[in-house]
């Protein structure tokens, strides 16, 4: 049997152009959609794949993320004396283990790359999510927990996709299918945002991967030949 996946890297250290100006003063994670932030969807997906330890890749301006996931004993105190018990339990569940979650800085904008390598000596050496907080995905089988089962029976580097209109391909990088597997594909390759006419599928990558040690190591030499992008 594989390696459990039990650490996940949240890549969190984007500017949040899209959300501006509400990105302004708060970091896009903390927005809301519906009843919880973004970051807490991305946190009880983790959670419910068996993460149990969670690597947030930060810059500047983001320690409102810290707040967040920081014990408010005050606050505690004032809903229990007033009996306040469903939002008590709500703050609860925020609540994170101590020593389960880690802050890294990512000192310059160089890319997705560049950022799962930040946290690359807490990783170690076994495989690993990536949560990217951004895309929240609705399943009846968590999205993640999926993938953990997958990563079990193959201990291959998996990637999320999902089908998009071709006009649209050129919004996403779209997966080079070498075979299809039913509820999985084999990939060989993937183009970033492709004309209609260069696209060679209609898989759209997601905020979702499990990768195997070896991509670190990957990820070192393209550092080392400086080939790092800041997208």
């Amino acid at each position: 049997m594989n390696r459990q996946v039990t650490k996940a890297v949240f890549p969190v250290a984007g500017l949040g152009t899209r959300f501006l100006p509400a990105t302004k003063s708060i970091p896009k994670e903390i927005m809301t959609l519906v009843d919880r932030p973004l970051i807490q969807y991305a946190i009880d997906e983790a959670r419910a794949a068996g993460i149990t330890d969670f690597i947030f890749v930060t810059s500047r301006g983001k320690s409102a993320l810290e707040d967040y996931f920081d014990h408010a004993p005050h606050l505690e105190d004032s809903l229990k004396s007033k009996g306040k018990d469903d939002l008590l339990e709500i703050l609860r569940s925020t609540d994170m283990e101590s020593g389960a979650i880690a802050y890294i800085r990512q000192k310059m904008a160089m890319g997705l790359g560049h950022a799962v390598w930040c946290a690359r000596r807490l990783i170690g050496n076994e495989p690993f999510a990536v949560i990217l907080p951004d895309d929240v995905i609705a399943a009846e089988t968590p999205c993640l927990q999926q993938m953990v089962d997958a990563y079990q029976d193959t201990g291959a580097n998996m990637v999320a996709a999902m089908e998009v209109p071709r006009e649209k391909a050129s919004a996403y990088g779209i997966l080079d299918v070498a075979r299809d597997m039913g509820d999985k594909v084999l990939v060989k390759g993937m183009v970033e945002k492709p004309s209609l006419e260069e696209a060679p599928s209609n898989l759209a990558v997601i905020g979702r991967y499990i990768l195997t040690p070896k991509v670190l190591h990957n990820l070192d030499q393209n550092l080392r030949h400086k080939r790092f992008g800041a997208g």
